[in-house]
């Protein structure tokens, strides 16, 4: 008896599951919002209607943060590189200045250009391209991520790149552009090894890099300043990947891909015996546990934006942002 019990008990089971499933999804299509198999459909990340409000709803609380320095205006609009960059910087800001930024100007925006990646599963992002009120005529890039239809779209890069940089992308014709995939190996260097091949590069100069300001100039600005009167710099690069972190591709009409991808790095001043470190600023100093005597080690969140061509050619790293996270003197 009890072996046929079960077995009814689980068809109940079975069949009410079936049936709240049905109701669910066929509420969730009442309302607009079609998720069935979204994890395996190649859909839209976002409509250019949701893409426009967040970035309405960035630069507003962007704005609200830098002039408070409180990075608690913008934490659920930011994530990632720029998150760690921003927020120190607002930490930084409200150390010197607890009643918020003198000088705050609001960022705005204009002549905005999105493109959006038609793609499977999570995360769904997507490009905001803008002219900006702030660095001359630099074109502010924007990635916007989001992790899964519950949780809002967050900034998770922002590189300015100089007009007439960014490549075209290749899109479809509804004008949806192509997602592309972390480990492609079609391209010279597949976007979930830029980040290490990357700081590899800074280390010894080999790799597939292009010469150029953020890389070969870079490493001689790096060697430059290895000796400096009264004190030596050693600087270690490292790769960042995982999560929020991640590289993100689209891919342009000739093939490759424009890529960002985020890196860290330390720089540790040392000074010759008998000297000490000079004061590196207030800025600086807000950020850095410890006393500052015989060395100074500055942690960095750099995120890059690079041209990877299809096949084996160089890369070129077209945008570099970066922002000191954190400091320890010694």
């Amino acid at each position: 008896m009890s072996r046929e019990r079960g077995p009814r008990k689980l068809r109940r089971l079975d069949r009410s599951a079936l049936i709240a499933a049905s109701v669910t999804a066929l509420s969730l299509t009442a309302s607009g919002c079609v998720v069935v198999h979204g994890e395996r459909e190649i859909l839209p990340s976002a409509t250019k209607a949701e893409a426009a409000k967040a970035l309405q709803q960035f630069t507003a609380a962007y704005n609200k943060a830098d002039k408070a320095y409180d990075s608690s205006l913008d934490a659920d609009h930011v994530t990632g590189a720029l998150s760690d960059i921003d927020s120190a910087r607002l930490k930084a800001g409200k150390a010197i200045s607890p009643g918020g930024n003198p000088s705050h100007t609001p960022l705005k925006l204009s002549d905005v250009e999105y493109t959006i990646p038609k793609k499977a599963g999570w995360p769904r992002w997507f490009i905001a391209d803008a002219a900006a009120n702030k660095y001359g005529s630099a074109r502010w890039i924007f990635v916007f991520t989001r992790g899964g239809l519950a949780e809002p779209w967050e900034a998770t890069y922002l590189t300015l790149v100089a007009p007439g940089d960014l490549p075209k992308f290749k899109t479809d014709k509804d004008g949806w552009a192509e997602a592309v995939p972390a480990n492609s190996t079609e391209l010279a260097v597949p976007p979930e090894g830029l980040s290490k091949a990357y700081a590899g590069y800074l280390k010894d100069g080999t790799g597939a890099f292009a010469p150029g300001r953020h890389t070969s100039e870079w490493r001689a600005d790096r060697e430059k300043d290895a000796k400096r009167p009264g004190r030596v710099s050693q600087f270690i690069d490292e790769p960042l990947t995982e999560g929020d972190y991640a590289p993100l591709a689209l891919r342009t009409t000739d093939g490759g891909a424009l890529v960002f991808f985020t890196t860290r790095y330390y720089e540790k001043q040392t000074a010759y015996a008998g000297t000490n470190i000079p004061s590196p600023g207030k800025g600086v100093e807000a950020l850095t546990t410890g006393e500052i005597k015989q060395s100074l080690t500055m942690e960095i969140i750099s995120n890059e934006v690079a041209l990877d061509p299809k096949g084996s050619g160089k890369v070129q790293v077209i945008g570099r942002t970066q922002g000191l996270t954190s400091a320890k003197g010694e």
